[in-house]
């Protein structure tokens, strides 16, 4: 992460980190959600992981985070800010 995205997260209430394009991705690479949660919380937030790849659930559920990141198949409508 860099300082721009920690910054952004403290803005906002729900994250959704989207994986549908990576093509790979090990338990070297959770350390990126884990750290974008972990600031998230800090600030009143939390963070969502999407994806339909197989492997990251495999990943997910290997490493323990699948309950600490229930994927979500595709991003959450949220309503347009007047």
């Amino acid at each position: 992460m860099t300082p721009e995205s920690d910054e952004a997260v403290g803005e906002i209430d729900l994250a959704t980190a989207g994986f549908r394009q990576v093509e790979f991705f090990d338990c070297s690479g959770l350390r990126v959600p884990c750290r974008a949660e972990s600031r998230a919380q800090e600030r009143g937030g939390r963070l969502r992981v999407a994806t339909d790849s197989l492997r990251l659930h495999r990943l997910l559920r290997a490493s323990g985070l699948w309950r600490r990141f229930p994927p979500l198949l595709g991003f959450p409508e949220f309503p347009e800010k007047a």
